[in-house]
């Protein structure tokens, strides 16, 4: 079995994406005659990341993390993330000639951009170097492959994602929510780059539910008492609440996928967003969901669309075909690495 060590600064206990998937790869490596030993801040010091103390830093010296990859001794080394442990990894790698694989995840220049004055420009070009570096780029979609390969990132391969369709399934207990409906529901980090208030300030009939944590929560509960925040939910609770629910609302301009997407599809969920990428490449033209830069007419016209077309759209992704596709770009890199 071949042994693939993943380094992320995202993981357990956060809630997100990037983290949502790492859990799927590493759950279904197995099938297909691989395994991921994972290299995360746990075990090593944190420290709060400013502006967003929910996100944990690690603070590891370089030496004990080349003790880690050392020990593992592994047949590929794969970075998710632009961290500190990612970029220790990555020095570890360019050093001893080992080649690598990246994964981008996240729009970091935008988020930054967010919430402190530094030019997204300068920001990609950074990301542009990290990423370059490697033998390839493993990117969740086309036109964000696209977009970066505009900024001149190279080695760009598809990953996609999945959704486990046994969890995010419409006959749930509807229940669960005792509230006007019909009922939008947004789920996600609750934080400025997520631009929740675009969803929050629409007049729409019904009631407004978001499931998340993080550190715009109190400020919107403050601005929006009619919206009901419930924190965060995981598992079979999570897929109740999408089950209960009547439109997906999606209003990020920033997600470079959007995982939860497809699991409010699964779920029987028509999603309303925004033409960007992330929706564009989930939803498009699949007749799942309505995208318009009106997002309050995309999610009144979403009402109409019925609960088992968004599901069989979702069933065309699967976390298997993921893993495989995953699995591919890799061979692929030690592929071209032997004609060269």
């Amino acid at each position: 079995m071949s042994r693939i060590l993943i380094a992320s600064d995202a993981w357990r206990p956060q809630i997100n994406g990037v983290v949502r998937t790492l859990e799927r790869l590493v759950r279904h490596l197995p099938e297909f005659g691989a395994e991921a030993i994972m290299l995360t801040p746990e075990g090593f010091p944190t420290v709060p990341c400013p502006t967003y103390p929910e996100i944990r830093l690690t603070v590891a010296v370089p030496g004990s993390i080349a003790r880690r990859i050392e020990e593992v001794d592994p047949d590929h080394v794969h970075i998710a993330t632009e961290g500190p442990i990612g970029f220790a990894v990555r020095r570890w790698c360019l050093r001893h000639g080992r080649i690598f694989t990246t994964s981008y995840h996240t729009r970091f220049p935008e988020y930054l951009a967010a919430r402190i004055p530094v030019p997204v420009e300068w920001t990609y070009g950074f990301l542009r170097d990290f990423h370059n570096s490697g033998a390839g780029c493993m990117v969740a979609t086309r036109s964000l492959q696209q977009e970066l390969a505009a900024r001149g990132f190279h080695h760009l391969m598809s990953w996609s994602r999945g959704v486990d369709a046994e969890l995010f399934r419409p006959d749930r207990n509807r229940d669960v929510l005792d509230l006007p409906r019909p009922i939008y529901l947004y789920v996600g980090r609750v934080a400025v780059e997520k631009n929740i208030e675009a969803f929050l300030g629409l007049d729409l009939p019904g009631s407004k539910v978001v499931v998340g944590d993080g550190p715009a929560l109190e400020m919107l509960k403050r601005d929006y008492p009619d919206a009901t925040f419930l924190g965060s939910k995981v598992g079979e609770e999570l897929a109740d609440i999408y089950a209960a629910s009547d439109c997906f609302v999606f209003p990020s301009r920033t997600d470079t996928f959007g995982v939860v997407m497809l699991e409010a599809m699964a779920s029987g969920l028509p999603v309303a967003a925004f033409p960007v990428t992330g929706p564009l490449d989930v939803v498009g033209d699949t007749g799942a969901g309505v995208l318009d830069e009106d997002l309050r007419a995309a999610a009144i016209a979403a009402l109409d669309i019925p609960r088992e077309r968004c599901r069989a759209v979702a069933l065309r992704n699967s976390w298997q075909a993921a893993t495989r596709q995953f699995l591919d770009n890799i061979s692929g890199v030690y592929q071209l690495s032997s004609v060269a």
